[in-house]
């Protein structure tokens, strides 16, 4: 087990029990999702909270400002436990760990999505039709991501299996076969 699934493990561990216990299991994924975003799309709250500079009780109190009303008590019981064990910066790890084994125990599998563009809602159903084929079971979640480098199409991964049918990955086969041939 990597180094930082031993940290994040008892933390996403004991956080999906409690939230069980308490029946807001929904609930806490969903959030967790929120804050998730939240934490990747603005990296300054994460280095602010994981700065040694600021004191425990600040980091507290800011996460009780910040999530107060967006999150269950447990979830805020979280969040300000790992500012008093100095691990609030470790919280998108602990976070991603939490949805690791959430979909561990419901047998979802996740798929990546990565495409060039932003893909329509008809292009969306196409594609989930596809790629839980491949996937092989109904019981999947999506994560999709742009990446404007593809230039065109998208490349998909779930689990160990990968599915490139973007124009840049054509382009570079492309290439490949042509080193070969010369």
């Amino acid at each position: 087990m990597p180094l930082l699934n031993t940290i994040t493990t008892p933390y996403a561990e004991a956080f999906l029990q409690v939230a069980s216990n308490k029946k807001e299991v929904d609930q806490v994924v969903s959030q967790a999702k929120e804050i998730l975003d939240l934490w990747n799309n603005c990296p300054e709250l994460g280095q602010a909270m994981a700065s040694p500079v600021l004191e425990v009780e600040s980091k507290k109190a800011a996460i009780e400002k910040l999530f107060s009303k967006k999150v269950t008590p447990s979830f805020l019981n979280l969040l300000k436990l790992l500012a008093d064990r100095q691990r609030i910066g470790l919280l998108n790890a602990v976070l991603e760990r939490m949805l690791e084994l959430y979909r561990e125990q419901r047998n979802i599998a996740l798929a990546t999505v990565t495409s060039a563009s932003e893909l329509s809602d008809d292009q969306k159903n196409d594609l989930l039709k596809k790629v839980k084929s491949v996937a092989g079971t109904d019981n999947l979640e999506i994560d999709l991501k742009i990446d404007p480098s593809l230039i065109g199409g998208f490349v998909v991964s779930v689990g160990s299996k990968v599915i490139d049918a973007s124009l840049a990955g054509q382009v570079r086969r492309l290439g490949l076969a042509l080193a070969k041939v010369t």
